[in-house]
């Protein structure tokens, strides 16, 4: 076995990316005008079509595929590639005109957890996308794993042991071929500073219901 991803440490991923692109926008109107407009049916329509024809469009670079994923599942789909690399894959679309977009990527410690194993890869699958008329048009797609994903574009949100975040969908900044161990210490230091941050908050509303109770206390 490779010791890194030849998907991700060459240019395939590149090429996968414009597959993906011309696989979408060859699509005939998929969506009604009633729904065109609706960030969430154009979102589940885009995924369906993907999850659906994923295969086909990498080829022979799987060797196996599944697309049968629980709602709250880490990954909308997954492949085992040729040389024994599994990566799950998030499809997350993004109209390009929203002025402010702040989409969950994932729990970290699941991510922790999950990349324990050199072979695993977390992949972002994000559709920029634009509406025009009647038509839904791709714009960009970029097919990356998370570690390409530079903290300047990242945050996290408060939920569970905390989520990793884009910051901004609208800027996203990938940087190809880093190093995971070099991002996975940087999530690290990111969380120790996050998470006393928050136990900060947490103490400021434990007084406030502190101060609440007492109200509670006196009235008749």
């Amino acid at each position: 076995m490779t010791k890194k991803s030849t998907i991700f440490y060459t240019d395939k991923y590149k090429e996968i990316e414009k597959k993906i692109l011309l696989f979408l926008n060859k699509q005939k109107d998929f969506l009604s005008a009633r729904t065109i407009n609706s960030p969430r049916a154009v979102g589940d329509a885009i995924e369906g079509m993907i999850s659906e024809n994923f295969q086909d469009i990498l080829g022979d670079v799987i060797k196996e595929y599944s697309s049968s994923f629980a709602r709250r599942a880490m990954a909308d789909l997954a492949f085992t590639d040729k040389d024994g690399f599994y990566y799950v894959i998030d499809v997350k679309t993004h109209r390009l005109d929203t002025k402010f977009n702040m989409p969950n990527l994932t729990s970290v410690e699941r991510l922790a957890r999950f990349y324990e194993e050199d072979v695993n890869y977390f992949v972002l699958l994000k559709i920029d996308y634009q509406v025009e008329g009647s038509k839904v048009v791709i714009k960009h797609v970029t097919f990356s794993p998370i570690e390409f994903f530079s903290w300047d574009c990242l945050t996290l949100g408060a939920l569970g042991w905390g989520q990793i975040q884009i910051a901004n969908a609208n800027e996203v900044k990938i940087v190809p071929k880093t190093i995971r161990k070099n991002w996975m210490l940087e999530l690290c230091d990111t969380l120790l500073e996050f998470y006393p941050k928050e136990i900060g908050k947490i103490h400021e509303r434990i007084d406030n219901f502190k101060r609440v109770r007492k109200f509670w206390e006196k009235t008749k």
